[in-house]
């Protein structure tokens, strides 16, 4: 009998691991910049928008300022140094290269959730990785923000690092949040099986505290309707988001007995 694994799960339903790993050894040592920003995360857009702005002017040879950091912002900013994911150019303004940029622009959410995962009590989990699967004659790809496995159970995370407020003017921003619930949608029905969730984790914040609504009803009854699990900025924190992960093996376990 083979051993449980996500790469032996996979094979059995016409899908393989494909690409090199990513890089979990960085994950676990930025672990307290991912949480951190986690905690801050509207602190965190401003200053990753500056200093993406300052990278981007001085590379074409442009001279822009940007304004000193504090409070929040200048915590993030220090531990960013501290981890090497952005330096002072010579005109003293924070700038990044391009592992900083992609760690910054959202790789930064898979690791967290990849962190969270694990922390959730996962066997086994994996962040960035692209599957490759064969459905008759026809073969193609996906890459899977997070994948993981518990005992002989899958579960898959889309993460989408968008804009924290919700503006429900803007056409853009609602359907970059439909498309992710479509995408997760799409990979339970490739992959998945009977029992296994799928959950989008997003950096936008879906729900009016005030109201006790939701701010964006039609998404969130589509993923009602298509059992995905929404896990928004409120859940964000550290210990929401391993709760919220928690959950997902709790649904697969009732779902499995309900069987």
């Amino acid at each position: 009998m083979e051993p449980a694994s996500i790469g032996n799960l996979l094979k059995h339903r016409n899908a393989w691991l494909k690409g090199a790993s990513p890089n979990y050894q960085g994950a676990e040592k930025r672990a307290e910049l991912s949480v951190l920003i986690s905690q801050h995360y509207l602190a965190f857009e401003t200053v990753r928008d500056l200093i993406i702005e300052a990278t981007d002017a001085f590379l074409r040879g442009l001279s822009v300022t940007i304004p000193a950091f504090r409070g929040e912002n200048l915590l993030l900013v220090d531990c960013m140094v501290k981890h090497k994911l952005i330096f002072k150019n010579p005109q003293g303004n924070y700038v990044t290269e391009n592992e900083g940029r992609k760690y910054l622009s959202g790789a930064w959410l898979e690791e967290l959730a990849w962190l969270a995962m694990l922390e959730a009590g996962a066997d086994e989990a994996l962040f960035g990785q692209v599957l490759g699967w064969r459905v008759g004659e026809y073969t193609g790809e996906n890459e899977i923000d997070l994948i993981a496995r518990r005992a002989g159970r899958l579960a898959f995370v889309s993460c989408k690092a968008l804009r924290g407020e919700l503006d429900m003017h803007d056409r853009k921003h609602r359907n970059r949040l439909m498309d992710a619930l479509h995408e997760a949608d799409n990979l339970t029905d490739h992959f998945g099986r009977d029992g296994e969730r799928v959950a989008v984790l997003v950096t936008t914040d879906l729900f009016d505290e005030a109201k006790g609504t939701a701010r964006y009803n039609a998404l969130m009854g589509k993923a009602a309707v298509l059992d995905v699990r929404i896990i928004p900025l409120e859940e964000l924190g550290w210990s929401k988001l391993v709760a919220a992960m928690q959950g997902l093996w709790a649904m697969n376990t009732d779902r499995g007995a309900a069987a």
